[in-house]
């Protein structure tokens, strides 16, 4: 049985690699007959920055039960950080990131070992307090702009480079998840006490899956400053910590793929509706608000859209049809 489990598995890799493989060749077609501009392209990226920061913070919020909104930070740290190492002290892009994100994470592990402390409201309260913290200092740093934002970044972020970043982002974390450290990260978020009870140290797990959010969203961030090409306070403040919070709720807490469609939607939502101009940002909360009223556990409610349950929601459907015609054909 495991032998099969194994070789099912490996299939399902396969089909996944090929299918993110096709979708990018497809994409670059489209490219090259000039089918999809630049702009095109542009979106394509924020989206995968998007699943990013939805999924980064899902880890910390759905599977491990706490409650941030103070995301936003991170990502600014990343952005800012990132973009003055390309544009004053010429660090490779590459470099650049990784620092970034490592400083994020570093960040993220100062701001949890006291923060994470607390629960429920008083843990969002000081999460937020820290972004804004974040938010402050560098809006009160010259070299970087201040507050009219830093610009002259090179764009140096391709939808190549944010569609692969991306893939490894999903793929650490949903294997962190499966691991034991994952499975001790889901049982805190379930009953912490009883975990306690079991020898599961949890604030050191709460801040593993801090610092690994905050890793993910510093990483984020960097690709986002040398895509726009401009990074200014206010892309980084409360809004966009809601903005994230908003895609991680929307697509179900605990759900990694619930996350990457929410994101999906919420990026390309205000572009679909931007031809009712002003109106827009009036269906945009309509749609949310009606989802929440209608499906309040988010688009897949802590379910993962697999293989399996893809094929078994294809085997229900199908399955009735042929028992209804089987029925009628007996009658």
């Amino acid at each position: 049985m495991p032998a099969i489990n194994r070789t099912r598995k490996i299939k399902y890799n396969l089909a996944t690699i090929l299918l993110l493989t096709f979708f990018y060749l497809i994409v670059q077609l489209l490219v090259s007959k000039k089918i999809l501009l630049p702009y095109d392209l542009q979106i394509l990226g924020l989206i995968c920055i998007n699943i990013m920061l939805a999924v980064s913070l899902n880890l910390i919020n759905g599977f491990t039960g706490l409650f941030s909104i103070g995301h936003a930070g991170f990502f600014g740290i990343g952005a800012y950080l990132s973009a003055y190492l390309t544009v004053y002290n010429q660090i490779p892009f590459a470099l650049a990131l990784l620092l970034g994100g490592v400083f994020a994470a570093f960040v993220g592990i100062c701001i949890g070992l006291p923060a994470l402390r607390l629960r429920g409201d008083y843990l969002a309260i000081a999460t937020l307090g820290f972004s804004e913290i974040i938010r402050v200092v560098i809006l009160n740093i010259p070299t970087i702009g201040g507050a009219r934002g830093f610009s002259g970044i090179s764009r140096k972020t391709t939808f190549g480079i944010a569609y692969v970043l991306m893939i490894v982002t999903v793929i650490v974390i949903k294997n962190f998840i499966e691991s034991t450290h994952g499975r001790a990260c889901i049982a805190i978020r379930e009953d912490e006490i009883a975990s306690e009870s079991l020898g599961i140290n949890s604030t050191y797990y709460k801040v593993t899956a801090f610092a690994i959010g905050a890793f993910f969203a510093g990483v984020a961030g960097g690709l986002f400053s040398h895509l726009m090409q401009y990074i200014n306070p206010a892309s980084i403040g409360f809004m966009k910590s809601v903005d994230i919070l908003i895609m991680v709720v929307l697509g179900g807490l605990g759900s990694i793929t619930g996350s990457v469609l929410a994101a999906i939607f919420l990026t390309l939502l205000p572009e679909l509706l931007r031809s009712l101009a002003e109106f827009r940002m009036v269906v945009y909360p309509i749609i949310l608000i009606l989802t929440m009223l209608f499906r309040p556990s988010g688009l897949l409610g802590g379910k993962e859209l697999s293989y399996a349950f893809i094929h078994g929601l294809f085997k229900k459907l199908f399955g009735r049809k042929k028992d209804r015609r089987m029925n009628a054909n007996d009658a």
